[in-house]
């Protein structure tokens, strides 16, 4: 006998609540829990919040992205561009829209895990390109470097920095950081 699991539509996951505070994703129609937030959400918060207008910084503002089934993400920070912030006002529920602008910048910090690696460093890689994200950084304190993933013809270039290195960002070009600051300042927590 074949037993099949029912996925959820996008519907039934905005409309989702088990009564919990825990946070999910939708993963190609299934629900995923999010590992708990990082340290270093916080500080780049503060430090990206420099280098941009707050209006347009976000934490824990999902996105709905392309897949096989319905898929969500919860980025650790997002950048949104001026036109995504006015799409996004007024809303009920902090959700990018298939039919919204895509933010300018999502930053992911990789949790420890092969399957939390895979989902950073692949799944979200290909998500974030086919919904046209200009930049994705993928913050890993465990390889200490930071991965700044630029969309150039629908696909991302990859550039890595670790230790002194400045980053180099198209989104925040007067940026003044080395992912030594970022990841010494989330060991101090």
């Amino acid at each position: 006998m074949t037993t099949t699991t029912r996925r959820m539509t996008l519907e039934e996951y905005l409309d989702y609540d088990d009564g919990t505070d825990t946070r999910y994703e939708l993963v190609n129609g299934e629900l995923a829990e999010v590992p708990s937030e990082s340290d270093l959400t916080m500080i780049l918060l503060f430090v990206i919040g420099q280098f941009v207008n707050p209006k347009l910084l976000r934490r824990g503002t999902e996105i709905v992205v392309n897949g096989y089934r319905t898929t969500t993400r919860i980025p650790d920070l997002m950048v949104l561009t001026e036109d995504l912030a006015a799409a996004l006002s007024g809303s009920k529920r902090s959700i990018v829209m298939p039919d919204m602008p895509p933010p300018a910048l999502v930053v992911e910090i990789v949790s420890p895990g092969t399957a939390n690696e895979a989902r950073d460093y692949r799944y979200k890689r290909s998500e974030y390109a086919a919904r046209s994200i200009a930049e994705y950084w993928i913050v890993d304190p465990q390889q200490a470097r930071i991965t700044v993933l630029t969309l150039v013809a629908g696909l991302y270039e990859e550039a890595v920095f670790k230790g002194n290195d400045r980053l180099i960002s198209a989104t925040l070009p007067t940026l003044d950081l080395t992912p030594a600051q970022v990841l010494q300042a989330g060991d101090s927590e």
